[in-house]
């Protein structure tokens, strides 16, 4: 949600013209969103873009927070699906990392109007689905460590954390800013990062272990035994 307590319909549309005028307002609020921001956006231009008058649109909604909580829950949920999905399919890809970043980076460049508002214009602690979107790819992320690195030194989830936070601030930046810098710059130098990143956790998992009996080697502490590489 967008806002701290969700704002729903005044009452829910039941009859076909009541749900296509409710659909109407959703349309016209999302038009006037991009045209004029979050702040600039009130129920009186949503009525003017909806064609209707602001008696008719409070009969279905509060205040215009009601209705852009709408046109943002709606974005941001069509957005974690397409980053879910991207994710998903490239997970076995033989450069998922690079893949991925890519689908990402469409992803993200659908609706970038919207994307703007979320990340410019609503305080981070007010859009709560979209900390869940960020939950959600944590876990995806997280899991795929796990797979990858049954037995990682690091926590798996401090990893993924950073993973993900570092690809949301340089894609959405990218975005967002249109610095004079190719788009396969942005990727290339992004997949090397996180692959870089990756390489990292997997030489972090060369430790010695305990190992009864076994000849210590030189440079190893008397209490370890051979190395292990997980």
């Amino acid at each position: 949600m967008t806002s701290k307590t969700h704002r729903a319909t005044r009452r829910a549309p039941k009859q076909d013209r009541s749900r296509a005028m409710v659909e109407r307002i959703i349309a016209a609020g999302r038009e006037v969103l991009l045209e004029r921001g979050y702040e600039g956006a009130s129920t009186s231009r949503i009525a003017a873009k909806a064609d209707i008058s602001p008696g008719s649109l409070y009969q279905y909604f509060p205040d215009k927070e009601a209705i852009l909580t709408q046109v943002l829950d709606r974005y941001i949920e069509q957005l974690n699906r397409r980053i879910t999905d991207a994710f998903v399919a490239n997970l076995d890809a033989a450069d998922s990392v690079r893949t991925t970043v890519e689908a990402l980076l469409d992803a993200l460049e659908t609706d970038a109007g919207l994307l703007r508002v979320v990340y410019e214009q609503l305080p981070r602690d007010a859009n709560t689905q979209r900390a869940e979107c960020m939950r959600r790819i944590d876990d995806l992320v997280g899991t795929s460590l796990l797979f990858k690195h049954p037995r990682p030194v690091r926590q798996v989830d401090a990893a993924a954390w950073i993973m993900v936070r570092a690809v949301e601030s340089v894609t959405i930046g990218y975005i967002l800013e249109a610095p004079p810098v190719s788009r396969d710059a942005i990727i290339s130098e992004l997949t090397q990062l996180v692959a870089g990143y990756q390489a990292g956790l997997v030489t972090s998992n060369s430790r010695t272990v305990p190992v009864a009996g076994a000849p210590r080697l030189k440079g190893t502490p008397p209490e370890y035994g051979v190395p292990f590489l997980s």
